[in-house]
């Protein structure tokens, strides 16, 4: 069986920046360990699967990290819109994808575009001896939400981390972000890990800017933000928190059109 696959840098408006995702447009879902084989062979952080739903602009939407399916990803979110609207001609102006984590629209405003997530406030909590090891940081503030979030006193220590992947393995929650004071053009940077998942270092996490949206909003005083996330691809978020909803727009860029090959 041949299928298309497309690979989009999102949170990006070149190539090889932002964090790239595959994007597997489907007539009805393939078997859920077929769907994980692909996404394993990928080796990217994200493959997304894309099944017409009823209703214009209306479709289902599943990711896969190298090792399991995940409740919500931004920028396979912005792929699969990019991919949807620039590839394969879609006409609605907003799309609606149904989710695990509910439905999530997605709008164009030029050549950004914007996603509707909801908002995951992080609240104060005692951090596990295998978050502050593996990190190898002094925290300012632990917090969670669906993921730890770590606050540092600086970009030096936010960009100088070197953590121990197999520590925060073991940590409870799937994935920990890391976030410091802006730097003048950005609100606040951030990285996150995520070897639990299959993903040592993502290089731009639109799910982490659900629980980084409300903290520093809280913080700075303002709903509008712009948020940086400093890997080595490195990505803008442009951030709108409105209550319960947080809006994460950025850009997205083609870097690959083809074809895959899997059993019938």
């Amino acid at each position: 069986m041949r299928l298309q696959q497309f690979q989009i840098d999102a949170f990006s408006n070149r190539v090889f920046g932002g964090n790239p995702a595959a994007i597997v447009p489907l007539t009805g879902w393939l078997p859920e360990a077929c769907m994980q084989a692909i996404a394993a062979e990928n080796q990217l952080s994200e493959t997304a699967f894309v099944v017409p739903d009823q209703g214009e602009g209306s479709y289902a939407l599943r990711w896969f990290t190298p090792s399991t399916e995940v409740d919500l990803c931004g920028h396979a979110t912005l792929a699969a819109g990019h991919a949807l609207w620039q590839e394969l001609g879609e006409a609605a102006p907003t799309l609606r994808f149904r989710t695990r984590s509910g439905e999530l629209l997605l709008t164009r405003d030029g050549a950004q575009m914007w996603m509707d997530f909801p908002a995951r406030p992080a609240v104060e909590r005692a951090p596990p001896e295998a978050l502050v090891t593996g990190l190898g940081v002094q925290p300012q503030a632990v917090l969670a939400a669906d993921y730890w979030l770590v606050i540092v006193d600086s970009i030096a220590a936010l960009r100088g981390l070197s953590p121990d992947m197999r520590r925060l393995a073991e940590i409870d929650l799937p994935g920990v972000i890391v976030s410091a004071p802006g730097d003048g053009e950005h609100d606040f940077l951030s990285r996150f890990f995520a070897p639990k998942c299959g993903i040592d270092e993502d290089p731009v996490t639109g799910s982490a800017h659900c629980t980084l949206a409300p903290y520093w909003s809280e913080r700075l005083g303002r709903q509008h933000l712009r948020g940086y996330q400093a890997s080595a691809r490195g990505g803008t978020v442009e951030c709108r928190h409105a209550g319960d909803r947080v809006h994460l727009g950025g850009h997205a860029v083609t870097f690959l059109r083809g074809a895959i090959e899997i059993p019938a």
